[in-house]
């Protein structure tokens, strides 16, 4: 595409490209790629970039029931907060939800045939060269925020690099309004390609996923499942106040556990422990200790490395903090946990709110072993278990750590 169809935005720096365009265009990552004006579907610009509709998180050229997929097209608004689509720039992992979102149909049923086509890629990609090679390439693009605009985000290949194919595609049951049902929770790798190319994108069209225009990344993923991932490690080795904190329409679920144990803060303690195994599966044996004996420290435990059949646990600490969001964690807080830490353990620090900026520092500058929890990664842990609204929150934290001091 011309230079002079390409706008870069001084403020920002980054690339946009105006709608006019957009059927001539290359896909430059991270780049923003502009809706019409007109008001209406047709203002669409992936539609634009390729044929696979205008609608919906999955767009797909060709039938997923046919078999005739050539191209799929991911968008994620990320404004549904039951389904938290989550792109990990770090590790170049992109985890998707399927297109079955609401009760009533089977899980395969779905009018746009997304979770079949997930079923039958996340197959194949398990398979031989020849099965990868019939697999379509998928697209990621996130709302960008002005209107219809959109950002593109990578080019994607099923599975990840360590994952098994049990882990890589997964049916989880959920419930709205006591209904049950299942939708796929599906891990991607973003490949390392800054562009994806109008010639490809023209050749997919044709059918042929390997043509002269395919990126290197994803011929190496098609002849050996070889996963080269985007990552891109970050700068700053620490979170803002504004990073820690949770968007505005999901405080409510922070709220819900800070008032759950206001007054009996020590009861908090067992809810910490319950978000840690959340974040860390392989916890073993964890114990909250008794308030007049934590020794500085609020639970013990063991996390588990290496084979089931032979693990190695290794020892951590961890602490508890249930504040309201304007109290941070300070480094009077920290400091009291790492001086807690005997040699060969770690440490986890659980907190409703954040931490400041000069506790945070310390801990990554003296590369202290601790793990450090606030509450938008609360928020983001109970969300990724399916609780994703005030009353879900509220019945987990009743059913899981319930009010003994209530029932006298």
């Amino acid at each position: 595409m011309s230079a002079d169809k390409v706008r870069v935005m001084p403020a920002s720096g980054e690339r946009t490209f105006p709608f006019s365009g957009l059927a001539e265009s290359d896909l430059h990552l991270d780049a923003v790629y502009q809706g019409g004006a007109s008001g209406n579907s047709g203002d669409d610009p992936i539609a634009r970039i390729a044929k696979v509709g205008n609608q919906g998180g999955f767009r797909m050229m060709g039938s997923p029931r046919k078999g005739t997929v050539k191209l799929a097209v991911l968008y994620s608004s990320t404004q549904e907060p039951d389904w938290p689509d989550d792109l990990d720039v770090q590790t170049g992992r992109f985890t998707y939800y399927g297109d079955n979102r609401r009760p009533g149909l089977d899980l395969h049923q779905t009018p746009r045939g997304g979770n079949l086509l997930l079923r039958d890629v996340f197959a194949a990609a398990s398979g031989s060269a020849d099965e990868r090679d019939r697999i379509p390439p998928f697209l990621l693009f996130q709302k960008a925020g002005r209107g219809r605009d959109v950002r593109f985000r990578g080019l994607l290949a099923p599975g990840a690099a360590g994952l098994s194919s049990d882990d890589e595609l997964v049916a989880l049951w959920r419930s709205t309004r006591g209904q049950r049902f299942q939708n796929y929770r599906a891990i991607f790798t973003v490949l390392d390609t800054a562009r994806v190319t109008r010639s490809w994108i023209n050749e997919l069209a044709e059918g042929k996923t390997t043509g002269p225009h395919a990126p290197d990344v994803w011929l190496s993923w098609v002849k050996a499942r070889h996963y080269q991932a985007l990552t891109a490690p970050a700068t700053v080795n620490t979170r803002s106040r504004v990073e820690q904190t949770p968007a505005q329409a999901d405080r409510v679920l922070l709220s819900e556990v800070t008032e759950y144990f206001r007054g009996r803060w020590h009861a908090f303690e067992e809810c910490a422990v319950a978000l840690w195994r959340m974040q860390a599966p392989a916890t073993g044996q964890c114990e909250v200790t008794p308030p007049t004996r934590d020794g500085g420290r609020d639970a013990i435990g063991q996390y588990m490395l290496g084979p089931g059949a032979d693990p190695v646990p290794v020892e951590f600490a961890l602490e508890a903090k249930c504040y309201g969001p304007e109290t941070s964690v300070g480094v009077r807080d920290v400091s009291r946990l790492i001086s807690r830490i005997r040699n060969r353990q770690f440490g986890v620090f659980v907190t409703t709110s954040y931490f400041n900026s000069q506790a945070y520092q310390e801990v990554r500058d003296d590369r202290h072993p601790v793990v450090l929890i606030c509450g938008k990664d609360i928020v983001d842990l109970l969300k990724s278990r399916g609780f994703s609204s005030p009353e879900g929150v509220r019945e987990w934290l009743q059913t899981s750590f319930p009010n003994r001091s209530s029932e006298l």
